[in-house]
């Protein structure tokens, strides 16, 4: 979230923010709610003040006028107490609602088509008749929706054999390219970034509602597309950013750590709600899926260019499976409430004849350390709220189905890019 003074000092930008962002965020509501607390705290903290003087009175002199005083304040300050729990409450759900502040190059738009191509990379395969990933799919008995449908429902699959041994191939190579200091080394000395390595985590795909909320990602607008355990308390996540980041929540890091960086693989779980009608076809938008994420905790110096930094490493794992792909920033409308730049990739799908998302960076400034409590602490003493970070290094199902598309031969077959064959054991999926 925002700081409250940042907020009041900077009336102009929160609204704006509000605006381009369609967000159905109230200021005034949490103005007039600021008012009612500090009123609220003032009083409160009159009342203690007083009948600390009454108590220390009293130990002297058992003045009957100063024992009544003291019940009716107690009374008052009961009554204040709750009054003041209950505008707390309401304060800190509204503040929640105002949205991050866009940076300066984040074009203004309404939707996605106001997203912004920045450049792009490698040239689309030349196919007289590309087919789609589930025609290479069933044809080659890789992929199974029939049999998932009859077992679970709509939007699952199952992936067998080569299109198997490809995901866990793609995990093995992010994993061993992340955690390589040489690697990082030289993609951070392209941005100017520290090249310290990631750590590879396994997080949790479940996590409490409330530090759900906290993250930012847990929105009214957000909670139809999650799946929630009702028994338990807990969602099941869609990424895992959500449980990385809040992995450090009410803790201050050491200076000496950051930037710390995470590369985690999760299982992660979508409605897809609100997308019925879109993408039905095929393993593009499906409700189970697996990914790996990278998160980022940095100074607030250092975070800006933390974020050029994830995006190369994206841009350094695409180009390794040569695959063509386009950089977009994303419009105002088109990015989520915690971000202040959104980034995304976007690669070449033949099957459709045109470039899909595939990747987002997100940069958070402090908007998500500050709601969960994560600070670390300054060289000259003191702390200060960390910067956050997160960005898609691979996401399953949708680069097996550009691998599958962009390599798919004229005998059916689907070359393996060659960085991806000695985790396989072989360089291409054929017809048995």
């Amino acid at each position: 979230m925002l700081d409250i003074k940042y907020i009041k000092d900077n009336l102009d930008k929160v609204r704006e923010a509000i605006k381009n962002k369609l967000s159905n965020a109230n200021l005034d509501q949490l103005l007039g709610l600021e008012e009612q607390r500090k009123k609220l705290i003032i009083e409160v903290e009159a009342i203690r003040s007083r009948r600390n003087e009454i108590a220390e009175k009293l130990k002297k002199d058992k003045d009957e006028e100063l024992i009544e005083e003291s019940k009716k304040l107690k009374e008052k300050l009961t009554f204040l107490e709750t009054e003041q729990k209950e505008v707390e409450m309401q304060w800190q759900k509204s503040i929640e609602q105002i949205p991050n502040i866009p940076l300066d190059d984040v074009p203004v738009g309404t939707d996605e088509s106001q997203n912004k191509v920045l450049k792009q990379v490698g040239k689309p395969p030349k196919l007289s008749k590309p087919k789609d990933h589930i025609v290479l799919g069933e044809e080659l008995d890789v992929i199974d929706m029939q049999r998932a449908a009859k077992v679970v429902g709509a939007r699952f699959g199952y992936w067998k054999g080569g299109a198997a041994m490809l995901e866990v191939a793609l995990i093995q190579h992010v994993m061993k390219s992340l955690t390589d200091p040489a690697i990082v080394k030289k993609i951070a000395d392209g941005v100017g970034v520290d090249p310290r390595a990631f750590i590879p985590v396994f997080p949790p795909v479940m996590i409490k509602p409330e530090i759900f909320t906290q993250t930012g990602r847990l929105n009214p607008e957000d909670k139809e597309d999650r799946y929630y355990l009702e028994k338990d308390n807990l969602y099941l996540i869609g990424s895992a950013e959500h449980t990385l980041v809040s992995m450090h929540t009410g803790e201050i890091l050491d200076l000496k750590t950051l930037p710390l960086r995470y590369i985690g693989f999760l299982r992660s779980f979508r409605r897809e709600a609100g997308s019925y009608g879109r993408d039905v076809k095929g393993m593009l938008r499906v409700h189970q899926f697996d990914k790996l994420e990278m998160e980022s905790f940095t100074t607030a110096e250092t975070s800006r260019k933390e974020h050029d930094f994830l995006v190369a490493v994206q841009e350094y794992l695409m180009q390794s499976l040569e695959l063509p792909y386009q950089v977009v920033i994303n419009c105002t409308a088109d990015m989520g409430k915690p971000n202040a730049r959104q980034i995304d990739l976007e690669t070449w799908l033949p099957g459709q004849n045109k470039y899909r998302e595939t990747h987002s960076a997100d940069y958070m400034t402090d908007y998500q350390a500050r709601r969960l409590g994560i600070k670390y602490r300054k060289a000259e003493g003191g702390s200060e709220f960390a910067h956050t970070n997160d960005a898609t290094a691979i996401a399953m199902p949708r680069i097996l189905i550009a691998i599958m598309e962009n390599n798919q031969q004229e005998d059916g077959s689907i070359m393996v890019p060659k960085v991806l064959q000695p985790y396989t054991g072989f360089d291409v999926i054929k017809k048995k």
